[in-house]
């Protein structure tokens, strides 16, 4: 396991990395401390410090920089129930700079009627951006929470909106 940051417009963005894909991200300086949530038996590993290794270095420098479906094709290594499993597929086929609710998320999932379990999917998705839980908002239409604050999910959605214009 490697455990990498590189420098974003909102701070710092931290990954920790296997073979098969991304275990956690998250906007955060300290990597490690992503290892915590991690299900056995990742979070007893210690990560080996290293750069951001690739494709996850390009791929995060052009979202940032405009091209944001350049992160739509990254692997993820998630282990979770069927439903968040299919919950997190779902939230990586939102489109960027679009949103749907918790309630449209369960829907696309396979659950109609199980807003509160989408909700927790997002809650548990270690892998933040690569699979945009910030794209879930409220039936309501306001945005809900976001584990790095609403002001970075307003910022991620606004940036994907903008690029869409480009």
């Amino acid at each position: 396991m490697r455990s990498s940051t590189l420098p974003t417009p909102l701070g710092p963005f931290s990954l920790l990395t296997v073979g098969g894909g991304i275990l956690a991200a998250g906007f955060t300086a300290e990597p490690n401390g992503l290892l915590a949530e991690l299900p056995a038996p990742w979070r007893d590993r210690e990560p080996v410090s290293a750069d951001v290794p690739e494709p996850y270095a390009s791929a995060l420098a052009a979202y940032f920089g405009g091209e944001v479906e350049a992160i739509d094709a990254l692997p993820v290594v998630q282990s979770g129930s069927g439903f968040r499993t299919a919950a997190w597929r779902e939230m990586r086929r939102v489109r960027p700079g679009t949103t749907v609710s918790y309630q449209e998320l369960a829907a696309s999932a396979g659950k109609p009627g199980a807003a509160r379990a989408a909700g927790a999917a997002c809650a548990y998705n270690l892998v933040p951006l690569v699979v945009p839980c910030h794209r879930v908002r409220r039936s309501d239409g306001t945005l809900g929470g976001y584990y790095y604050g609403l002001a970075v999910k307003r910022w991620l959605l606004d940036h994907e909106r903008g690029a869409g214009s480009r």
